[in-house]
């Protein structure tokens, strides 16, 4: 059945679920001079469930492990190219971990962390902000290698969204002061502003791929701390002095959101929106989570693909819009969103 609902902010905290130790980890080589780190938690006998981290570069933590049961899933996580655990890391080697970092060599590597592990199949994706578009993309090009889907901050990499978010000034209506932030730092540090204004997202990259170290920081801190000021229903202050004070996080997270926003997410125009038929026809399940007030990622996003995979027939997806959440994962409405919709999906047994 499709189903559209919208729920409250019905009370969730991971702080009050069991901390889930890794079983194994490891990092597995995937060619092009990256290892991507990875472990496994939970039930080794279980149902497969992988979660793909935003960003691109936000990389994995102890938290990530904690929206399944792991008396039912086998838990996989990893750190994608180049940020995290995986080596290189931007923050030591920004030339190395760029190098082949797109979404094709992304998709690729979930293949061969599939294979190495011995999985027939996901049982189920989980993937937010970027780990969604990561999820779609992934699901489309190998559509009978996962089960279900669980996407949460939908983002489709379609012009607007790149534009709204980086160029155009959309997010400036409800935080305006983020939005001058995250200007002001090209206006101080650029000999032609005119020209650069009409480019944020290069000037960033000029800025992230300079030969100082100080200069990258500075840009890197800038960019991310913009982002993280609009990523909650509330600015977490603690949260981003956090972020903001780990080169080994910051770097990677502000690097490869600039480039990925730069090359359209390194797919084609529209591209899925338009490839929702390979999910369809594959009998996905597909649970959409977006927080009503996320200004990262549009609720526009998670409603245009929510509509085409009912136009196109897919015969069990949900929408639930959180109202008075964000867009970050760590509130309350939203966890308690995705931890509903994991334990929903344990029925159908992949191993």
């Amino acid at each position: 059945m499709s189903t559209q609902s919208e729920e409250g902010n019905v009370a969730g905290d991971l702080s009050n679920t069991a901390v889930i130790e890794a079983n194994r980890s490891g990092l597995l080589p995937v060619g092009d001079g990256h290892e991507v780190y990875w472990e496994e938690v939970g039930n080794l006998d279980g149902v497969p469930a992988l979660f793909l981290h935003g960003g691109p570069g936000g990389g994995c933590g102890e938290r990530s492990r904690r929206f399944f049961d792991p008396k039912v899933y086998r838990i996989v996580c990893l750190d994608q190219r180049g940020c995290g655990r995986s080596v290189p890391n931007a923050s030591s080697n920004w030339q190395a971990s760029i190098h082949e970092n797109n979404t094709a060599k992304l998709v690729e590597d979930l293949e061969k962390l599939r294979n190495m592990l011995g999985i027939e199949k996901w049982g189920v994706v989980l993937g937010g902000s970027w780990g969604s578009t990561l999820t779609l993309a992934y699901a489309q090009a190998h559509p009978n290698m996962v089960s279900d889907i669980v996407l949460r901050g939908v983002f489709l990499f379609t012009p607007n969204e790149v534009d709204y978010l980086f160029q155009n000034g959309g997010t400036s209506s409800q935080n305006p002061e983020a939005w001058e932030m995250y200007t002001k730092f090209i206006e101080d540090t650029s000999e032609d502003y005119n020209a650069e204004s009409t480019n944020f997202l290069g000037a960033y990259y000029k800025r992230m791929s300079s030969d100082d170290d100080e200069v990258r920081r500075a840009a890197a801190s800038a960019f991310v701390g913009y982002e993280l000021s609009i990523s909650k229903s509330f600015v977490d202050i603690q949260r981003i002095k956090e972020v903001l004070s780990d080169a080994s996080h910051l770097i990677p997270f502000a690097l490869f959101e600039v480039v990925y926003m730069l090359n359209a997410g390194f797919m084609s125009r529209g591209q899925l929106l338009a490839n929702v038929d390979k999910i369809v026809e594959a009998g996905h399940r597909v649970r959409i989570v977006h927080g009503r007030a996320d200004y990262v990622c549009q609720p526009k996003a998670a409603y245009l693909l929510y509509k085409a995979l009912t136009r196109g027939g897919c015969k069990d997806v949900t929408l639930e819009f959180v109202a008075g959440a964000g867009h970050s994962d760590s509130e309350p409405g939203i966890i308690d969103a995705l931890i509903r919709a994991t334990n929903g999906l344990k029925g159908r047994g992949v191993k």
